[in-house]
């Protein structure tokens, strides 16, 4: 136990740190105990939802990880931390106000400081194409690790020896997200049929363009070093996925307070855990010691992503969001342990 809270002291530090500022953040908006207590209360939750929606992300992180050399996985866990952190739940929230509303960096700061309604309205308003852009990236993702035909580990055997038999057929991966996107669209007022359309298919190219990149990226560094594999490819790969496990979060943030700096407090301690689980997965070869643990963050990533789909035509609550992924990945968690324990005893 001790062990393993080694892992989370700079978490647990950086928790402290982030729901002192948010009781002084209230305190300063509303200059009462009461109103200080509720933005405690609001960050400590924002915390919570963040490492729930989170834990697929951690342990996809942890099995790029494993490919990348140390130097890239320090740069990863230190700088791609503050990106996470700064970038997507700071930065990524007011360029859309910027595109959005036509304005100036600093006059988008102010807007969330002085009007943060009419600032969650702007941020609401953009989560259509955010959900689309997010659902088709996170398709992809998932369905580029099950169409594999090295793949010969399989949890959910029925399917995911079909998916394998079936990755020698060149674009399927593209073509099923093209027609999930074709679906979704045929149910969508036509008013919002270009910014979806727009939307999906840049998630969609965004993502084979990390994939070309990487490939580019890498294979210009020695090849005859397997070790100097997984380098700024992997580390550019890993930022785009963060941040397309971020768009839900950021949005679904703004159904509990308006409030940018809280917002940032709130998910920024969350990003921080997700780090640590990540360090631990890979540090204690986690991933290796139980089988099907990787198998249940990608297909709960591919829930997520037809979540954020749905997401273009009803609310979902992320509560449902968080607890469906946590439920999958604890599913294939009792498997490996399952396997574990029979293999002991044959």
């Amino acid at each position: 136990m001790a062990a393993t809270l080694t892992y989370f002291r700079w978490a647990i530090g950086f928790t402290i740190a982030g729901l002192v500022a948010a009781f002084c953040l209230g305190w300063a908006y509303s200059g009462n105990i009461g109103g200080a207590l509720k933005f405690l209360m609001i960050g400590s939750v924002l915390a919570v939802l963040e490492i729930s929606l989170s834990f697929d992300n951690a342990i996809v992180n942890a099995n790029k990880l494993k490919s990348m050399t140390p130097e890239w996985q320090h740069r990863f866990l230190t700088w791609g931390i503050v990106i996470a952190v700064f970038g997507m739940r700071i930065v990524f929230p007011l360029l859309i106000v910027v595109v959005a509303a036509k304005l100036g960096p600093w006059q988008a700061i102010e807007l969330a400081a002085t009007r943060p309604d009419e600032y969650a309205q702007i941020i609401g308003d953009a989560h259509l194409g955010i959900a689309a852009f997010g659902g088709a990236f996170l398709m992809m993702v998932a369905l580029n690790y099950f169409f594999d035909d090295g793949k010969d580990v399989h949890w959910i055997a029925m399917l995911e020896r079909h998916m394998a038999r079936f990755a020698s057929v060149r674009g399927l991966e593209v073509a099923l997200v093209l027609s999930v996107m074709l679906v979704f669209a045929q149910l969508l007022p036509e008013a919002q049929l270009g910014t979806f359309l727009l939307a999906g298919t840049s998630g969609l190219l965004t993502f084979l363009a990390v994939e070309v990149l990487g490939h580019l990226l890498d294979a210009s560094q020695d090849a005859t070093d397997i070790a100097a594999k997984g380098g700024l490819g992997a580390f550019l790969y890993l930022e785009v996925l963060d941040a397309s496990f971020s768009f839900d979060g950021v949005i679904g943030a703004f159904a509990l307070t308006q409030n940018l700096f809280l917002i940032a407090i709130g998910l920024g301690v969350g990003a921080m855990y997700v780090r640590s689980m990540t360090i631990m997965l890979v540090e204690r070869q986690t991933l290796a010691e139980f089988r099907y643990l990787e198998h249940g963050a990608f297909w709960s990533i591919l829930i997520l992503s037809v979540i954020m789909f749905a997401q273009t035509l009803v609310h979902i609550p992320e509560a449902i969001t968080g607890l469906l992924g946590a439920g999958v990945i604890g599913l294939s968690l009792v498997s490996s342990v399952r396997h574990r324990r029979l293999g002991a005893d044959a």
